[in-house]
């Protein structure tokens, strides 16, 4: 959804017929809570802005936030942190309750960083998606989309050169010969393009 502004009138009509009839909400992300023991979790900024990354320090407290509060009940399989979103695959004890979390953290960080930004009232997130892994082929891709993300949105090269990511400990848990068959093996391509 987030190339909404790029889209016809048509194709836009389209989108919101296809939701209206799927019974999901107009103008966000359906959350679907389902027994599925992994998760995918992307949000975002408002309209993508930068807020997150207006340094390094805020990234950097923001990643150790993010694992403070998903750690007390859930395994983080990977995770990466951007100027304006974040990716993180992960196994909870209960999705409701890390879902319940994230909401609060993001209610905290929106405050603190309005308050620092001299902004007040600004929508800094826009919304969560929280998507079950249904199958080890869909896991491994997830991982590897959540890896090159930063590769994919230009901020690096390489997975392991962006400082806000899993990326280099993965490898080194998994040695490069293993992570680079995940790499050949698991196609990210026909993943979903809502982070675009």
């Amino acid at each position: 959804m987030y190339n909404w502004r790029t889209m016809t009138k048509e194709q836009k009509e389209y989108v919101l017929n296809l939701r209206q009839n799927r019974r999901n909400p107009l103008h966000c992300l359906p959350h679907k809570v389902t027994e599925r023991d992994y998760f995918h979790i992307s949000a975002s900024c408002y309209e993508h802005t930068h807020i997150i990354g207006k340094s390094s320090e805020r990234m950097c407290d923001f990643e150790t936030s993010l694992h403070n509060e998903v750690m007390q009940d859930s395994e983080i399989v990977c995770y990466v942190v951007l100027p304006n979103h974040y990716h993180i695959l992960l196994k909870p004890s209960n999705i409701k309750i890390t879902l319940k979390k994230l909401f609060k953290l993001h209610q905290k960080t929106a405050y603190y960083w309005n308050k620092e930004d001299d902004k007040k009232g600004r929508k800094v997130w826009f919304n969560a998606l929280d998507s079950g892994i249904s199958s080890e082929r869909y896991f491994w891709a997830t991982v590897n989309y959540i890896h090159n993300n930063p590769v994919k949105h230009g901020y690096v090269d390489k997975w392991q050169d962006w400082p806000f990511s899993s990326a280099k400990e993965f490898i080194k848990k998994q040695g490069y010969e293993k992570t680079l068959y995940i790499w050949k093996n698991y196609d990210i391509s026909k993943m979903c393009e809502w982070d675009v």
